[in-house]
């Protein structure tokens, strides 16, 4: 009789960082699909930045004094990096509706009960926001340059900054959607999430140099104003467009907004990330 045994196959260890990775992109996946499904959440998430690009460069162009220039295409110019960094913000607010609704139907228990990474579903929950929010910022430019809005024709603007301008938009979105993220989880309803999503970028986004030019303004909401993280994106953004309206400030933020928008944003990101992984492993449905 053989005295041979089967061997026991020895599981092969997991490289925490690549099944991060790998589950992250599944729950990205699954909320793409979601929302191919829905697709009136995208359409909605569309029509209001078509809104204020209209509403904005119709009603308040001409009445705006931009660099001692009235001219309605000026203050277009002037805008529109505004108007995309308000769009790539105001994602939070569906972000974190999103997350408190999988929250109240008991999806996130379901996942946590799963064999996966902790930080995972809310990574690739905020991944796919990324996706939708670059799809809207597409369709954004797309109808900003249909009103008149341009980039800079001098030599120092080229495909590269203007790229370069879109991509920080896109990096400041991506942090306000970690904000998104722990109000949803800190909330009881996706109504809930929806309200205090907003309630907070109200001033974030008007007391900035978005849509007026802050050196108009009070000194002391002018000092808020200059230090505002959203303000260093849409500073940068202007830059690199090289569209009019730059404001000429000792600030920090406004004399390097491009460094000044990737370390607000990268900060943001590695705050909040963090705060809303610790909330995802305590919350309860």
């Amino acid at each position: 009789m053989s005295a041979a045994t089967d061997a026991v196959p020895v599981a092969a260890p997991t490289n925490p960082f690549g099944q991060s990775v790998r589950d992250s992109l599944v729950v990205a996946k699954r909320n793409l699909i979601r929302m191919t499904r829905i697709p009136e959440m995208v359409i909605f998430g569309l029509i209001q930045p078509i809104m204020f690009v209209v509403l904005f460069s119709y009603v308040f162009g001409g009445s705006m004094q931009i660099g001692g220039s009235t001219s309605p295409t000026d203050y277009r110019n002037f805008l529109m990096a505004g108007i995309f960094a308000q769009t790539v913000t105001f994602a939070t607010a569906g972000a974190g509706a999103g997350i408190a609704d999988d929250m109240h139907k008991g999806l996130i228990d379901r996942f946590r009960s799963l064999p996966m990474a902790r930080g995972a579903v809310l990574t690739g929950r905020t991944l796919a926001d990324l996706v939708q929010t670059a799809l809207t910022l597409l369709v954004l430019a797309v109808v900003a340059l249909l009103v008149g809005w341009r980039v800079g024709s001098n030599a120092d603007t080229n495909i590269g900054k203007v790229l370069g301008a879109f991509g920080l938009l896109l990096l400041l979105g991506y942090a306000f959607t970690w904000i998104g993220a722990l109000i949803g989880l800190s909330v009881r309803t996706p109504e809930a999430a929806t309200s205090g999503g907003l309630i907070w970028l109200f001033p974030v986004t008007f007391i900035s140099n978005a849509f007026v030019d802050s050196g108009n303004m009070t000194p002391w909401l002018r000092h808020i104003a200059e230090w505002n993280p959203f303000s260093a994106t849409v500073q940068a953004s202007r830059v690199l467009f090289g569209n009019p309206g730059v404001s000429h400030s000792d600030a920090w933020p406004m004399a390097h907004p491009v460094w000044a928008s990737l370390i607000y944003s990268v900060l943001i990101i590695a705050l909040f990330r963090t705060l809303a992984v610790r909330k995802y492993r305590s919350a309860t449905a």
